[in-house]
């Protein structure tokens, strides 16, 4: 997972002081409200939408935004959508395997804008299930690194039923089944270790390695899908070595 996993941690460092972060914004904003709608609106009862607010004050997307997605998703307040969430399945450059994930009110503009951005871009559209089964379901948090170890973080973890902590740098990469995302994310509050991220993410079992044309490509594609309001997450399985990843970035 290293290539893609820092990847994926630096895109979001680097969306957070971009120029799409109302983008960023906007989606950080509809995970709260289908969250609120779901589950209702006490965070205590509700640790989906405490991980929403978590990831969008992380962002630094303001409090009165916040506090206004909840109301509106619990029905307190007016002007809520009534989002469905929806999985495009597809094959991008160099048969690098897709998985798109929507959320919209509008199921037609989602496909749309999903198909314009996979024709333009290399890719192909495929049927259900068949990219899907490539990846598993499991639960991810994101730890900051700072003062800790691998193994602060494993000792606080194991017992809540993680699987493997991976090292990607500037932070760790929590692994687990997505069952125990919530009981992961208890321990390391419990035992008083942040996180930036936890979410219930689909994780490839299997990667197409890419050189550095093939990352430019891939990056391409993912930055297109990620252009549509309605695109939520983009899921690849491709890896990138830390010298390619240098390379593109620079």
């Amino acid at each position: 997972m290293s290539g893609h996993s820092k990847w994926a941690t630096t895109k979001h460092k680097k969306a957070v002081i971009d120029a799409k972060r109302g983008k960023l914004f906007a989606k950080l904003i509809k995970n709260i409200e289908v969250a609120a709608r779901t589950g209702g609106a006490d965070i205590g009862g509700n640790p989906t939408l405490e991980d929403a607010i978590t990831k969008a004050k992380k962002s630094s997307v303001p409090n009165k935004n916040i506090d206004s997605a909840v109301k509106r998703g619990a029905g307190l307040e007016a002007g809520g959508a009534d989002y469905e969430t929806i999985m495009y399945e597809g094959y991008g450059p160099n048969g690098v395997a897709v998985l798109i994930e929507c959320l919209t009110d509008n199921r037609n503009r989602a496909a749309s804008d999903v198909r314009v951005a996979m024709t333009r871009n290399g890719g192909n559209m495929a049927d259900p299930g068949s990219v899907s089964y490539l990846f598993n379901r499991k639960g991810v948090v994101i730890v900051p690194k700072g003062e800790l170890s691998e193994d602060d973080v494993l000792g606080a973890v194991l017992d809540a039923g993680a699987e493997e902590v991976n090292d990607l740098g500037e932070s760790f990469e929590v692994l687990s089944e997505a069952t125990d995302l919530v009981a992961v994310r208890t321990a390391l509050q419990e035992a008083g270790i942040d996180y930036d991220s936890a979410d219930a993410n689909f994780v490839p079992t299997m990667q197409v390695e890419l050189d550095e044309e093939g990352a430019r490509k891939i990056f391409k594609l993912i930055d297109a899908l990620e252009d549509s309001d309605d695109v939520q997450n983009v899921f690849a399985n491709f890896d990138v070595s830390d010298e390619i990843m240098e390379k593109v970035d620079a």
